[in-house]
């Protein structure tokens, strides 16, 4: 299955590609796990969904909270059909 890709800017306004792994929703929030590589090693980012119910356009940002980074890094390996490691850099 190939991976879907999605572009963000980074703080700089450059065009960023990072390639959808997995997506959920926690307490009424949307995630998306992120990777600059569609397989292999590859670095890796948790995203959360910031845009208004009533928005046409998602707005993502970076997941930075060490205690909710761990939190969804468990969810997102209990979601992985593959045997992945997700690793906190």
């Amino acid at each position: 299955m190939k991976a879907e890709s999605v572009t963000f800017k980074d703080e700089n306004n450059i065009d960023q590609e990072f390639y959808v792994v997995e997506q959920t929703r926690v307490n009424g929030t949307n995630y998306l796990l992120v990777a600059d590589a569609p397989e292999g090693d590859a670095e890796a980012l948790i995203l959360q969904d910031i845009s208004d119910a009533g928005s046409e356009e998602a707005e993502y940002v970076l997941v930075e909270d060490d205690a909710l980074l761990e939190a969804l890094m468990k969810v997102f390996s209990e979601l992985m059909e593959e045997d992945v490691e997700i690793r906190m850099s």
